[in-house]
């Protein structure tokens, strides 16, 4: 099939092979034309066209990525450069105490961003970053981008060129909050989000229909900021019918270093927001007496 492709490629074509799970039980090898490279890697857009046929080829979905350059299998060992971000910590949590309903979770793999990675001491105020970055990390493990994980210099100069802080911010040791992390998805991925507002934590008792629909539809992790703290939102187990509903909550305030048993360990609670690192919780997490914004990203209609 690759070599019947390279009559199709320009320029010097890269044999690639690529795992499209659950739709094809053996890798599919294409021809792929050589993009141009930018500075977080190729240019997925320029291929646009290819991959529309090759989806339509291979009865792809049309609606998410299966053949990007970013995709292929690597057949060489990388070396790895900073830190290793733990994957899908939530695997494994015991069940959330819910009496039947259904769970509704983040769909994909997603990498945990806390506080104190890549040796950078941000305890006590970037909580939103790190929760901003797990998000990325969702787009670029489900391939929708190559763009690396911004630093938080790199996310305040972001709101500093959009107009939405002053040039001293930058550097600084302010706080983000979920508005803001619904603009800087725009701005750095063009990536949409829905926005939820409620005046009380304890009010998200009753979006639990709303973010189970999420979850199923869009399947994008959560940013959540309120009083002065930030969460991220992985999933709901809501029951329908009795209204009772838990949240899955990933916690960037861990400091400790990449141990899935530690971070796992329910009776190990962060210093700064008093719960453990990932886990189930009640309403009750959210503060009664503050106001919460949501930002909920829409997953693109791309390949």
């Amino acid at each position: 099939l690759a070599d019947l492709t390279v009559s199709e490629s320009e320029g010097s074509p890269s044999i690639l092979h690529f795992t499209t799970d659950p739709h094809h039980p053996f890798p599919i090898s294409l021809a792929v034309p050589a993009p141009k490279t930018e500075d977080y890697g190729p240019n997925e857009s320029e291929l646009l066209e290819f991959r529309k046929k090759k989806h339509a080829q291979f009865l792809l979905p049309m609606d998410r990525p299966f053949l990007r350059t970013a995709q292929a299998l690597s057949l060489c060992i990388e070396k790895s450069v900073g830190t290793q971000r733990l994957k899908n910590v939530h695997v494994g949590l015991p069940p959330s105490g819910v009496k039947g309903g259904q769970v509704h979770c983040v769909q994909g793999s997603y990498e945990y961003c806390h506080y104190m990675q890549d040796k950078f001491d941000d305890d006590g105020w970037g909580c939103m970053y790190r929760s901003y970055q797990t998000v990325i990390s969702w787009f670029r493990c489900q391939h929708y981008t190559s763009k690396p994980i911004p630093s938080h210099s790199e996310i305040q100069k972001m709101l500093v060129s959009m107009g939405d802080k002053p040039d001293r911010f930058v550097g600084s040791k302010q706080w983000i909050g979920a508005m803001e992390a619904s603009i800087l998805m725009d701005q750095y991925l063009d990536v949409t989000s829905k926005i939820i507002n409620v005046p009380s934590g304890h009010d998200l008792e009753d979006k639990g229909r709303e973010l189970a629909q999420h979850f199923d539809t869009q399947g994008t992790p959560i940013n959540i900021g309120g009083g002065v703290l930030a969460f991220t939102i992985l999933g709901v187990h809501y029951n329908n019918e009795s209204g009772q509903i838990k949240f899955l909550v990933l916690d960037p305030h861990y400091t400790g270093g990449e141990d899935l048993p530690t971070i796992q360990n329910q009776s190990k609670k962060n210093a700064c927001s008093g719960i453990p690192s990932v886990g189930w919780h009640d309403v009750t997490v959210f503060r009664k007496d503050s106001f919460y914004n949501l930002c909920l990203p829409q997953r693109p209609k791309a390949i």
